[in-house]
């Protein structure tokens, strides 16, 4: 039994953002020293060449990261290097600190393996975002940076919105993700119409002098032709990549009793459906689109469909939350093994097997 395994079950007595707001403190304390870092790093992290992915003119140890909303303001990017992970994406961060909606606004799921979170774009904002990473200095590996909008904002202004953000953080970031996608936060417009996805990848292009990758978030609930149709302004545009998914609003087949709180769910369940949407995007745009996989990754094996789907790196946050500390090591020990097995010397070779 690890010591996670005692301790979640007291963690999981507490509501769940108190339990998390809990966690990134420890995690926090840990980073601060040293010694406290270097002992994280001989416990936890797993190096091996055949996980190392080059990507977004950058090279990632390898290829399972943290996904935005777990470290929303750059609090603990140094521990969760030390733990293992092979990058982090941090926020969303909008242009100024915002409360978010009421609390409770995050539930576990537990016997679905799963979360519903509402938080709505709760963070501290890019001045403090951006004061925090030249204190601390970024990370020793890939650091992405989510933007988004203010929930206020007209359409008009949330464009400026975005500009604003990537001007303060671009400088710090190895890609930056638009996230259009968020269930969580006032819907008085269609953030993913064509219309206004073109007028955010033209402002943020024009503001794009040090040639950041640019990459979009999307949603796991939108039919097929309109993801796709995405996917043609993205190529369009030229835009670096696509995170697939984001949180979803589907509760199908749940067990728990949390399931109709409203929010984006994300966890085992939401895990088939991202899978899909990589495979889907994949087929179109013949493996040429790099895609960050991300929903349901709790296994070596869920990573591993998603890479042969078609994603070149994959996120997790409920899984983390669910396996504790050691997630990255046994998902990236895994992956080693399920890449020998098949014959692949990397994970570059496995991207995308199922579809050739």
């Amino acid at each position: 039994m690890t010591l996670y395994s005692r301790v979640r079950p007291l963690a999981f007595k507490l509501p769940a953002e108190t339990a998390h707001d809990l966690g990134k403190r420890t995690l926090r304390a840990a980073q601060s020293t040293r010694p406290t870092r270097a002992a994280m790093s001989t416990a936890y992290q797993y190096d091996h060449p055949a996980l190392e992915v080059d990507l977004f003119d950058t090279t990632f140890p390898n290829p399972v990261g943290i996904a935005a909303g777990f470290d929303k303001n750059a609090e603990v990017t140094h521990a969760l290097e030390a733990l293992g992970f092979g990058f982090v994406e941090i926020g969303t961060v909008t242009p100024y600190s915002q409360e978010g909606n009421d609390r409770p606004r995050l539930f576990r799921l537990r016997e679905d393996e799963a979360m519903v979170n509402r938080m709505g774009f709760n963070g501290q904002g890019m001045e403090t975002v951006k004061a925090r990473l030249k204190a601390d200095g970024t990370p020793g590996f890939p650091l992405g940076v989510n933007i988004g909008k203010m929930n206020v904002s007209t359409e008009r202004e949330a464009i400026e919105d975005y500009r604003r953000v990537f001007d303060r953080l671009s400088p710090f970031a190895d890609y930056v993700v638009v996230n259009v996608s968020c269930p969580n936060t006032p819907d008085e417009f269609d953030e993913a119409s064509p219309e206004h996805l073109r007028e955010i990848f033209e402002t943020i292009d024009a503001e794009n002098d040090l040639d950041v990758p640019i990459l979009v978030k999307i949603g796991p609930d939108e039919p097929e032709e309109s993801i796709l149709d995405l996917v043609d302004i993205v190529q369009e545009f030229d835009i670096d990549g696509i995170v697939a998914t984001n949180t979803s609003t589907a509760r199908e087949g749940l067990a728990s009793a949390k399931r109709e709180e409203w929010g984006g769910l994300s966890g085992k369940p939401v895990e088939s459906r991202s899978t899909d949407v990589i495979r889907t995007i994949a087929d179109h745009t013949d493996g040429d689109l790099p895609i960050i996989g991300v929903g349901g990754v709790d296994s070596a094996a869920s990573a591993y469909r998603k890479i042969r789907a078609g994603a070149s790196l994959v996120q997790l946050y409920t899984g983390f939350v669910y396996q504790g500390p050691s997630t990255a090591k046994r998902i990236n020990r895994g992956l080693v093994r399920l890449l020998e097995r098949d014959g692949f010397t990397s994970i570059e070779a496995a991207v995308g097997a199922e579809l050739k």
